[in-house]
């Protein structure tokens, strides 16, 4: 075997994630396979670099080792034919027991003091090129993003103090909130996370949305409902009344014998639909008030109303 990078083996890059290593070593192999190169000695022996360097960079342990200290990091301890046990790698090379032994004495007297400094010293020895570990990845960053229902709703810019939990100096960031967001909603922000190693990219940061609800408006998908309460006259005779909108108030049209209950809809003033124009509507939910008291005239006028009121509402449920 020879002693090439294995990630040169397999032409991808040390930041390479497992799903390319994969696919790197399927192309590969099925490109120098003896069976479609039959007689072709340098085929074959391609084909068992390729299968070694796979070996290595497919186990995501022995992928760490060898990022740290090469081919010397991923051997194993084999049995010689004169019966001496040594450690063997990839192309290859091996050290005896002894002269390991000799190693771990001249650099602080035994294998329990010095840790991964005393192996990482012994491999150079042994001949293992130690690896730089590749470039690692920062990890990403979620935070609480507290709204109001309008902001939410409409959108808006807010300006966010972040904190990173590795510490540092707060920085202060201004996030464009797109209209419509509700709670639970995650908005990524690419490379605002956690600075990475080695030359890696940083993480991301993800702000959960977390709506507060508003005193009276209620949203149910992208529409809005309002309860709207009306007197008895305004129900039984028909009214315009303002009410309060996404947009401001406006005025709405009660017709004659609404009923409690009642839904009133009002177009395109609730929600927007995303990237989209259009919006969602407000339903106006009438809820008719008696009076907490009559006075003699109005108790006068409704025994009048009731004398004069034809019919009977619960009919229907008479046997």
């Amino acid at each position: 075997m020879s002693g090439r990078d294995y990630y040169t083996v397999l032409g991808v890059s040390e930041g390479a994630s497992p799903e390319e290593i994969k696919r790197a070593h399927r192309k590969l192999a099925k490109q120098h396979h003896p069976d479609r190169n039959r007689g072709d000695q340098a085929a074959e022996a391609k084909f068992k670099e390729v299968q070694e360097a796979y070996d290595v960079l497919g186990d995501k342990q022995k992928r760490q080792e060898y990022d740290q200290f090469g081919r010397a990091g991923v051997g194993c301890w084999q049995q010689a034919p004169q019966g001496q046990k040594v450690y063997s790698w990839g192309g290859g090379s091996q050290v005896n027991i002894d002269d390991l032994e000799d190693l771990f004495t001249a650099f602080g007297g035994g294998g329990q003091q010095g840790g991964a400094s005393v192996f990482g010293n012994v491999f150079d020895r042994m001949g293992g090129q130690r690896r730089r570990p590749g470039p690692q990845r920062g990890a990403d960053i979620e935070q609480n993003l507290p709204l109001s229902f309008e902001q939410a709703v409409q959108g808006t810019t807010v300006e966010l103090g972040l904190h990173r939990p590795g510490g540092g100096a707060p920085e202060t960031l201004s996030v464009k909130i797109p209209a419509g967001v509700e709670s639970g909603r995650r908005i990524r922000l690419r490379g605002r996370g956690e600075p990475g190693g080695n030359g890696g990219a940083p993480g991301d940061l993800f702000l959960l949305c977390s709506v507060q609800p508003h005193r009276f408006f209620e949203r149910r998908g992208d529409d809005v409902y309002l309860e709207v309460p009306v007197t008895v006259a305004e129900a039984a005779l028909g009214a315009k009344v303002d009410v309060p909108t996404l947009d401001g108030t406006m005025t709405m049209t009660i017709p004659p014998g609404t009923g409690g209950g009642a839904k009133l809809r009002l177009r395109d003033k609730g929600v927007s639909r995303g990237d989209s124009s259009r919006r969602g509507d407000q339903i106006a939910v009438i809820r008719i008030v008696m009076p907490a008291e009559l006075s003699p005239e109005q108790k006068q006028l409704f025994e009048s109303l009731a004398e004069m009121t034809e019919g009977n509402p619960r009919e229907e449920w008479q046997v």
